[in-house]
């Protein structure tokens, strides 16, 4: 009898697994949709490519392929791999690597697991009508809409969190049932999908560290430090100090530092160092956690609500936060708090580790980094969900009938929310518009130039910058000598002329010195400039065309 209710009972469980997997499936192939009209919003108003930073990840993965010494060495110093690995495929087709198409589909994916991952996380604790609250506030926010056409990483990392947490409450419930197996399984996979958040972002190595931390908190709590599931423990240790230490190998063995990406010349802190200006007071919240908790929670504010309505999202999410830890304490509702890290962590970055944050409604009332508050999108989420079915199952003790309703108005307000916030423009396109103005007019241009040489033509330029002009004009990357070339570039630099049939040099770059140390054997051709911007100019190797090595337009 015994034996007969403990298969009961499992049936029962995997039933209700089979149950939420449909759900989640459902809700997955919803987010495709909502993925898809949002790609045909950006791509039609060209928008794709208005961040640098998301050029730039598609330049990574470009030369992995396209290079004249293409290959991993390629990856460069200071961003981490995976995100320009899954950019590889997409990026081999020229015409997506220059619309900036390329960048969609790895980020649109993640976007659909994270969605369908918020649906599982929320339903660990909420009815599938309550649950589906947290989806419409996550899924449906505007500016990660935008974000996942784009090159950004920020769609890949919200999916890793979302992801780590929901696996590692699946195996801690695991560990309660005694499903050896299943536990061991689940705690292999949260392993891979942390190892996926160290190789995408840094925040992700102190991520990874809490979510170890509570993943050994529930293996001792439930005493089985003694079971097979202790090897999966001790691999999934492995794999997460293994991950970052081949980082540190990888940069010491490429640039002579395993911290090149921390205190390297394109590191966060080199950055600031160059762009601060002497005697400028420093930006806000430098060497104070206070402020620059201030501005972190502003900008996630700002990303996920109308302004009128910021400060009261951040009190309704701790509320519904703390409530929903208390209220399922017993049911792993304090591993939910997992999601508010991005609060802590990034207000030590701002502080102490150069990275500001600018947001248009404070000084100094410009646009920068703005994208990092949209970490806090599923914890914001969650929370709301949280807050509601709390007050929900209060009205249900007295009125049941007018739930649907609230939960229905809950709803509402969120969808008329994220409205607002679009026709507004989200913050991160705001961002992403303010700051692309000067460098896409100059880029234009650059392109127009560029399209003048001869397609057989060798090309010595500094690509780091602006990239995106020969992305644009679908410019292979292997025509180029660029400082990714460990061995043509130092040498191309004594001597210009020699080295390509065309050299660029943009004002102040290591091109731009070079040709002002050696000038001989080069005409200047022509010259773009652009406001806001450095002027290139174009020169001639008179050398190289009296060879006949190319044919002139």
């Amino acid at each position: 009898m015994r034996s007969s209710a403990n298969s009961l009972t499992l049936t029962n469980a995997e039933t209700e697994r089979l149950a939420l997997r449909s759900q989640t499936f459902v809700v997955a192939w919803s987010a495709l949709l909502v993925s898809l009209l949002a790609l045909s919003y950006s791509y039609s108003r060209g928008i794709l490519l208005l961040y640098g930073d998301a050029v730039a990840h598609l330049h990574i993965a470009r030369r992995l392929i396209d290079s004249r010494t293409p290959g991993l060495r390629q990856l460069g110093s200071v961003w981490l791999p995976l995100p320009h690995l899954l950019l590889v495929p997409f990026v081999a087709r020229l015409e997506w690597w220059q619309s900036g198409l390329a960048g969609a589909f790895p980020s649109m994916g993640a976007y659909i697991l994270g969605t369908a991952g918020m649906y599982r996380l929320a339903r660990f604790w909420l009815q599938p009508r309550t649950a589906l609250l947290a989806v419409v506030f996550f899924a449906l926010n505007p500016g990660l809409l935008y974000m996942q056409t784009t090159a950004m990483n920020e769609p890949l990392f919200l999916a890793v969190m979302i992801w780590a947490v929901v696996l590692i409450i699946e195996y801690g419930r695991a560990l309660e049932a005694d499903e050896t197996r299943r536990a061991v399984q689940l705690l292999i996979g949260a392993g891979v999908v942390l190892v996926a958040g160290i190789f995408t972002r840094y925040d992700g190595w102190v991520f990874t560290f809490l979510v170890w931390l509570v993943a050994l908190g529930k293996m001792l709590r439930k005493r089985r430090w003694n079971s097979p599931v202790r090897g999966a423990f001790v691999l999934f240790t492995l794999i997460l100090a293994i991950a970052p230490l081949v980082w540190m190998v990888y940069s010491a063995r490429q640039f002579g530092d395993p911290l090149d990406f921390l205190r390297g010349p394109y590191s966060a802190q080199a950055i600031e160092a160059r762009t601060a200006t002497p005697g400028s007071p420093h930006y806000p919240g430098w060497h104070s956690m206070r402020v620059a908790e201030l501005y972190f929670f502003k900008a996630a504010e700002l990303g996920a609500v109308p302004e009128r309505f910021a400060n009261l999202l951040l009190i309704l999410s701790l509320a519904g936060g703390a409530a929903g830890a208390i209220r399922w304490r017993h049911r792993d509702g304090m591993t939910a708090l997992l999601l508010w890290f991005p609060a802590p962590f990034y207000a030590y970055s701002i502080a102490y580790g150069s990275v500001p944050i600018f947001i248009p409604i404070w000084w100094p009332h410009s646009w920068y980094n703005t994208r990092y508050g949209m970490e806090m999108l599923p914890i914001f989420a969650l929370s709301l969900a949280f807050l509601v079915a709390c007050v929900t199952d209060g009205i249900a003790r007295f009125k049941p009938s007018i739930v649907p309703w609230v939960l229905a108005t809950a709803a509402l307000l969120m969808v008329a929310g994220n409205v607002a916030l679009l026709r507004a423009k989200p913050l991160v396109l705001d961002e992403a518009i303010a700051n692309s103005r000067t460098r896409i007019s100059f880029e234009v241009a650059y392109a127009h130039a560029l399209e003048m040489l001869p397609e057989n033509s060798t090309i010595l330029a500094y690509t780091s910058e602006h990239v995106g002009a020969f992305q644009r004009a679908g410019v292979a990357l292997k025509r180029t000598i660029n400082e990714s070339d460990y061995y043509e570039w130092a040498p191309a630099l004594k001597d210009p002329a020699k080295a390509a049939d065309f050299v660029i040099a943009t004002d102040g770059d290591r091109v731009a010195q070079a040709v002002a140390a050696r000038p001989d054997g080069l005409t200047l051709i022509n010259i773009v400039c652009s406001t806001g911007q450095p002027c290139a100019r174009f020169y001639r190797s008179d050398r190289r065309a009296a060879s006949g090595s190319i044919t002139q337009k």
